[in-house]
């Protein structure tokens, strides 16, 4: 499949859209780097969208941007299941962003990662995607990545 887009970036719209997330898009675009970025809060709708999909698989290199609130977002954590799915049938190069959080909480489910699935299972909805959403945060989160602490991104 030929490359649409050379980078995609995914990341949670209330956490780090209108901060760090649009600098970096902001840099990728002065840089000529074509990137896809949902700037239009397309996220409201339940499922992923086919854009969202044939933008993910279209795109040479994923970036995703794990804040505090990633895993509280359902179409997040199907979109990064998408994104490792494509790592491994596509060769996609994937890059995981630790912005204000510790890749161990990502890895482990730890932290605000753990909040979030108290309230996925409590909401007793989507209990089929855990595994799977689970996988992907454990996967992504041993790849070799960028932690942005606190202190790191001023």
């Amino acid at each position: 499949m030929a490359s649409s887009y050379d980078v995609f970036l995914s990341f949670r719209g209330v956490d780090t859209r209108n901060n760090f997330t649009s600098h970096l898009y902001s840099k990728l675009v002065s840089s000529r780097i074509f990137t896809f970025f949902d700037d239009n809060e397309l996220r409201r709708g339940e499922d992923i969208s086919q854009s969202f999909i044939t933008a993910i698989e279209g795109s040479r290199i994923s970036l995703i941007v794990f804040s505090a609130n990633y895993a509280s977002s359902k179409w997040c954590l199907d979109e990064l299941v998408k994104i490792m799915e494509c790592r491994k049938t596509l060769g996609q190069t994937v890059f995981p962003i630790f912005y204000r959080v510790e890749p161990s909480d990502v890895r482990h489910q730890t932290g605000s990662f753990a909040e979030a699935f108290v309230k996925h299972k409590a909401a007793n909805r989507h209990a089929e995607n855990v595994p799977r959403w689970r996988a992907a945060l454990h996967e992504a989160a041993n790849l070799s990545g960028f932690h942005l602490s606190s202190t790191t991104d001023r």
